[in-house]
């Protein structure tokens, strides 16, 4: 490709509504453009490194035995309406009506979809087990489109399912995926981590992320020093260090004038947070359930462990006005000396061992001490629901938990039965009785890979591409057009990494070099070959992005240069 020919409209300054340095250089490296909010149209240069990530997901799944296969992007509501995800997903979903008033979705995933295929086509062990993917865009309304291709209304996803008979062939699947995904990963150049993880509104069991590692990332990584433990913070468990043993004491109600807050508590009575619990009063959206979580006073509410136990699709924690009505006072709310009526107790596993702990008193300024679980109050579910602390220690071994940032590019589920068994996707058995398939589900985010790449791979100048994912690998650039010798040099090398293969393009324009050079670093070519003042004596300039150094070879070395750079690189 010419570069006086392409349709690239480089940008100096930094669009207004770019944050990320994967949404700057994208619209800066002219990669991308805004259509709308969460919506963008691919440019030739980030099209041509969006194929290349979907090429290295096609050949790997290809090579997993998955069988590649396209469905509807349109998908009719009775289908979202059996598997029970119609008003589940409400909100998300791009939902629209035909002329006579039917109701579709632009679809954000296919387990609806494939089910239904599968159900129609499969009804023998004989033909299981069976893998499909599609690589294909998908649509939801985030409330909040942000971060250009990382959280967009309109994105590109690989999606894959499994369908199994045994529970058996299923796991063989999912570590068939597990490993596949690693290899896709590696293959981007990417630096990732696989984590355990909550499964979402997708459901199932089993679930693994795949965050690629970047301070910019959304997500929170819990991980150990010492094993290979890993998780999503929404996830993540820890072991906490026990509580003192002490004898009973009697509970006291005492005045606690302005005290309110644990911070407060703990000064005013001069004791450890660990001899602290404090009420939460969250309300399940869905069905209007109202729960009491207690949870020691020096940890925080998962809200995510929280939804899981109660089966709700999200939680809130109680409006000043909500709390009013149900007659409990703010910063005085404990589960000791209350009728609690339909409030049902939800308590951490910490609290649970704590002896002779502060609550709240249910009376403006006062608190209750001495109080202690099973004797004084018991709870409706005792479950771990607290958000872990980086250096506390690893539940598996007992290595020190740490933290980092990672943008979640893959997520793999066991999904079991939940959309075969709603959809009644059944199978014979070898003795000929029916049979619900198992099923798995794997994703990929392409187009959030894409971006991924950058975040991890970038500096003040521009992009620095992985040479598996770089658009064009090298920028050939004559130095002067004028000069004949240097234009002769560099159209014969383009020529040549042409012929071996390698993307390439030629800088034919008419600019100064610091001008060329500035694009082809803004861009994030792997490697720039510079045909200048010693071009007639047949040498030129390789400089390599990622390093910055630069070699001075002979024209005729620089394809098999290239080549050997690009196994590094």
């Amino acid at each position: 490709m010419r570069f006086s020919k392409s349709y690239i409209k480089t940008l100096k300054e930094t669009p207004k509504e770019a944050e990320t340095a994967s949404h700057k250089l994208l619209l800066r490296a002219s990669m991308i453009k805004k259509l709308t909010s969460g919506v963008y149209t691919y440019l030739p240069l980030g099209y041509k490194a969006l194929k290349k990530v979907e090429n290295i997901v096609r050949e790997e799944m290809d090579r997993a035995g998955s069988q590649e296969i396209l469905m509807p992007v349109l998908q009719p509501a009775e289908l979202w309406k059996e598997s029970g995800r119609w008003d589940v997903m409400g909100p998300l979903m791009m939902k629209l009506q035909d002329r006579n008033k039917r109701d579709f979705v632009l679809g954000p995933t296919h387990e609806e979809v494939v089910t239904d295929l599968i159900r129609n086509d499969i009804s023998s062990y004989k033909a299981l087990p069976l893998s499909l993917y599609q690589i294909q865009t998908k649509f939801r309304d985030e409330i909040r489109p942000r971060f250009g291709l990382m959280r967009g209304r309109e994105f590109v996803m690989k999606d894959a399912y499994s369908f199994h008979a045994t529970t058996e062939s299923l796991d063989e699947e999912f570590l068939n995926m597990r490993d596949t995904y690693s290899r896709i990963f590696s293959r981007c150049g990417l630096k990732f981590r696989p984590v355990e993880a909550d499964s979402g509104a997708i459901g199932g069991s089993g679930s693994q992320e795949f965050h690629v590692l970047a301070d910019s990332g959304e997500d929170e990584i819990i991980y150990c020093d010492s094993c290979s433990y890993a998780a999503n913070v929404e996830t993540a468990v820890s072991r906490v260090e026990a509580s003192p043993v002490e004898e009973f004491k009697n509970a006291e109600l005492i005045d606690t004038p302005n005290v309110s807050k644990i911070d407060d508590i703990v000064q005013f009575l001069n004791i450890p947070y660990s001899k602290t619990v404090k009420a939460m009063m969250y309300r399940d959206m869905g069905n209007d359930q109202v729960y009491m979580v207690l949870m020691r006073g020096d940890y925080e509410v998962n809200e995510t462990k929280l939804k899981n136990i109660v089966n709700a699709v999200e939680v809130a924690l109680l409006t000043d006005e909500e709390l009013e009505k149900h007659g409990l006072i703010k910063g005085f709310i404990g589960p000791y000396g209350i009728e609690l009526g339909d409030i049902k107790v939800i308590a951490d596993t910490a609290v649970t061992e704590i002896n002779n702990h502060t609550a709240g008193g249910n009376k403006m300024d006062t608190h209750y001490i001495n109080v202690n679980y099973g004797r004084d109050y018991k709870a409706d579910i005792v479950a771990d629901i607290k958000t872990v602390k980086v250096g506390e220690t690893c539940e598996r071994c007992g290595g020190k938990l740490h933290s980092a940032r990672g943008i979640e590019v893959g997520h793999i589920f066991k999904l079991g039965d939940k959309y075969s068994k709603a959809l009644n996707a059944t199978f014979l058995d070898d003795k000929g009785e029916s049979k619900v398939m198992l099923m798995g589900c794997y994703g990929i985010g392409v187009s959030r890979t894409l971006a991924s790449a950058i975040e991890q791979n970038n500096d003040e100048f521009g992009i620095i591409w992985p040479t598996a994912l770089a658009p064009y690998i090298v920028d050939v650039i004559p130095a002067n057009v004028k000069n004949e010798e240097q234009v002769k040099v560099a159209e014969e090398i383009y020529e040549a990494l042409l012929n071996d293969g390698i993307d390439s393009m030629i800088d034919d324009r008419d600019e100064r070099p610091g001008f060329k050079f500035k694009d082809a670093d803004l861009i994030g070519f792997p490697f720039k070959v510079v045909s200048g003042k010693r071009a007639g004596e047949g040498i030129v300039e390789l400089k390599i992005r990622r390093t910055g150094e630069t070699l001075e070879i002979s024209k005729d070395d620089v394809v098999s240069t290239v080549r050997e750079l690009m196994k590094k690189y």
